[in-house]
């Protein structure tokens, strides 16, 4: 069974050597003894000590002398002060050299327990909060893009690889996957990296508006078009255009975009000049663009104009190995911005954190980590700063009781449970979706995309 710790005990009484080696070994400890300040920091400084019990009188080096040594050495090195002599002046004193807290003697054994025990936990949470950051910062970050799982190894291999090509990219995956971040990825280790990157939010704009975005048009064109104006395929010359829905435009759309990736050229709208381009396109989606080509709605050639290099991001749900990354990534984040000391969540919190299915993917996970910084006021965030839905699911539909043999199977039932939560916070917020979001805590724009992928009937409400 492994010990739960190494402790260093520095004190020059016998007495204390003795009653302090009993009870931290009956308890588990292994136990280090040094009998002054010389001999303290020549065994600290050759071994890995999880604890330090100092006593700050001593003859020699006294146990303020002794502290800043210990610090100047390891600054997450954890000391807790035990002595007779304390007074409010002398543990003010090492707590602002960086001693964890102090300890009067005679002490109690319970507290001291205790105090060690929490100590030691902080020194573990604080040795994880860096390792963790470190691999933030190496091999399981590439660009923003958060993940150790074998997923997420593959496609940070597919950008490196594609990037430095002028190939056509296609990105699927659900909204809050994170597609945008891909593209950018691929734009910054191009050799396009120096020149625009342009986003095109094909879904937002009416066909002909779209077209004038794009394409630019001539004065007189169309009424309201007074003077000429270049489109987006213009601005993006040389670099890379993103597409942040491919399925969105018409199919008459669909076949000026074929002309320019085929032809690398176009004309302004209502003009006859044809104007040539060098840009890379990028196109994502979180639709099955296959189906749409059984509708008929999407071009067949187009698409596999597109899907030249295809990259699937997989949902949250399916990589929850990166879920702890991906929180202390957008901690980090959240508390600089709001100027806040948050360590970590609660071990409950990830727990609720690693059993939800995560329907909004990555971007629901980041608003709910940064509402729970803003509303959290301790250096651990709980369960009181999340929203009440993921504490208190709703009730769930006697649809869900059916018995997995019954015929419905495990995708079902959480597609059901995500439509049921929906259901009764548009209720509780009378159909409007803004207050249902809030209630959720998710994004207005996350909740109006489940509403559409999950069917639901808003007008029944």
């Amino acid at each position: 069974m492994n010990k739960p710790g190494k402790i260093h005990v520095i004190d020059d009484e016998p007495v204390i050597h003795e009653v302090l080696g009993d009870l931290l070994q009956s308890e588990g400890y292994e136990v280090v003894i040094s009998s002054n300040g010389e001999e303290a920091l020549e065994k600290n400084f050759s071994n890995d000590f999880d604890l330090v019990l100092l006593d700050l009188l001593m003859p020699g080096l006294d146990g303020i002398t002794v502290l800043k040594r210990l610090k100047e050495k390891d600054p997450l090195g954890v000391v807790i002060i035990i002595t007779a002599y304390a007074s409010v002046e002398s543990a003010i004193s090492a707590m602002k050299i960086g001693a964890f807290d102090y300890i009067q003697k005679p002490f109690k054994h319970d507290e001291l327990l205790l105090t060690i025990e929490r100590a030691i936990g902080h020194k573990r949470l604080q040795e994880e909060n860096l390792r963790l950051k470190h691999e933030l910062n190496s091999k399981f970050s590439f660009e923003k893009i958060i993940g150790k799982s074998k997923a997420m190894h593959n496609i940070f291999e597919v950008i490196k690889a594609s990037a430095p090509t002028r190939s056509t990219i296609l990105i699927q995956g659900e909204s809050g996957t994170g597609k945008e971040l891909v593209a950018r990825a691929i734009h910054k280790y191009s050799d396009r990296s120096e020149c625009p990157f342009i986003t095109v939010n094909s879904g937002s704009l009416p066909p002909d508006l779209l077209e004038s975005h794009l394409f630019g048009h001539v004065k007189g064109a169309f009424t309201g078009a007074v003077a000429e104006k270049k489109g987006l395929f213009e601005a993006a010359n040389k670099g890379t255009i993103f597409f942040d829905e491919i399925s969105s435009p018409n199919l008459e759309t669909q076949a000026k975009l074929l002309r320019v990736l085929q032809e690398r050229e176009f004309m302004r709208l209502g003009g006859t000049e044809i104007i040539k381009v060098d840009v890379r396109v990028i196109t994502a989606t979180n639709t099955d663009l296959e189906e749409l080509i059984r509708q008929k709605t999407f071009r067949n050639d187009l698409y596999y104009r597109l899907n030249v290099i295809k990259i699937d991001l997989p949902p949250l749900r399916d990589r929850k190995e990166d879920i702890p990354l991906l929180v202390k990534h957008f901690l980090n984040i959240y508390s600089k911005e709001n100027d806040k000391g948050i360590e970590d969540i609660a071990e409950d919190v990830m727990e609720v954190f690693m059993d939800y299915d995560w329907p909004g993917n990555v971007r629901e996970l980041e608003n709910l980590i940064e509402r729970a910084v803003v509303l959290t006021k301790s250096k651990i965030i709980s369960k009181d700063s999340l929203p009440p839905f993921l504490i208190s699911p709703p009730s769930i539909t006697e649809d869900l009781t059916v018995p997995i043999n019954g015929g419905l199977n495990f995708k079902e039932q959480m597609l059901n449970f995500q439509k049921t939560a929906i259901l009764n916070a548009l209720k509780k917020t009378k159909g409007v979706q803004k207050k249902a979001a809030e209630l959720l805590g998710i994004k207005p724009t996350t909740l109006n995309e489940m509403i559409k992928r999950l069917d639901i009937d808003t007008d029944s409400i």
